[in-house]
């Protein structure tokens, strides 16, 4: 197995992860006010990987502090918004506009290759497909909801961008190399914001209960120190607008615990847009090795 399809299929059980987190982070809303709650949850990562190996992360260099802090500033953007949004709207729909990351993140990332003198990777006329197909299974997934489009979902798309820069800049990031201190910089600084903010932005509210430790546990531990270190780790391996398109999967894992656990509706068509959604993925996955979509677009 090559060093790019051990990386996607590291990113591939970190999105199983990601995608179970939106009902799980919709359950501990019950208890906890976002912005602070997401204060807490990093803060907490922190501390974990500071024990882990102490003696390194009194030692990090300038320039992991200086990549760890606009990492940090992105991910608690895009953290911070889909949390909020994450409140006005339903786990499913939250998933499927965050979902959205796989449009903006090529986006991105061609406009930002020169300014950031990014090396510039293959993009193939197969992960342009997967993304509009990854991009209409999505509008699929949400649509048959029938409940229109509310605050909670413009948030959510907007935490898509935000996640898309994330994407895009830990490209930029992945010569560091220490990703333990890269990651423990980012959890930090997104932990601060969340602390800082939480005051002049909402009611704080932790509510100290069995379920939302539980909660709490599960995102920090799973869904923020193992998945968030393996994406920091192995994520320069491959190209940001394959790992958008292996992102996709997560509104396919959401929907599907969100009707499991609180009997959130996909419909027929949702499950079609999940199916297209997997076509996508397979494509652009596949590219190279497909004739007709590996020709490259970007010399």
């Amino acid at each position: 197995m090559n060093k790019q399809r051990r990386a996607e299929l590291y990113i591939l059980a970190t999105t199983l992860i990601y995608g179970s987190t939106f009902v799980v982070a919709k359950a501990l809303l019950d208890y906890a006010s976002p912005l602070f709650y997401t204060g807490v949850r990093f803060i907490l990562a922190a501390i974990i990987v500071f024990f882990i190996s102490p003696r390194r992360m009194m030692r990090v260099p300038r320039s992991t502090i200086v990549k760890g802090l606009v990492l940090g500033i992105f991910l608690f953007l895009g953290f911070a918004v889909q949390t909020i949004g994450l409140v006005y709207t339903t786990t499913s729909k939250s998933a499927f506009f965050t979902g959205m990351v796989v449009v903006f993140t090529p986006i991105v990332h061609f406009a930002v290759q020169n300014v950031l003198k990014l090396e510039r990777k293959p993009l193939m006329f197969g992960n342009i497909m997967g993304v509009i197909l990854a991009a209409f299974g999505l509008y699929l997934l949400s649509s048959p909801t029938g409940s229109g489009f509310n605050i909670g979902d413009a948030l959510s798309l907007g935490s898509a961008f935000f996640f898309a820069w994330y994407i895009v800049y830990l490209d930029f990031a992945a010569h560091e190399p220490d990703k333990l201190q890269l990651t423990y910089i980012q959890f930090i600084v997104c932990g601060v914001l969340g602390f800082s903010t939480s005051p002049f932005i909402e009611t704080i509210q932790m509510q100290i209960t069995t379920n939302a430790i539980i909660a709490l546990l599960y995102l920090t531990i799973f869904a923020t120190v193992i998945s968030m270190w393996v994406q920091n780790q192995y994520q320069g391996d491959t190209t940001p607008t394959r790992v958008a398109v292996l992102f996709s999967l997560e509104p396919v894992i959401a929907g599907i615990l969100g009707y499991f656990i609180r009997d959130e509706m996909i419909g027929v068509v949702g499950v079609i847009g999940a199916v297209i959604i997997m076509t996508g993925l397979l494509l652009s996955e596949f590219s190279e090795i497909i004739p007709g979509l590996k020709r490259n677009l970007i010399e």
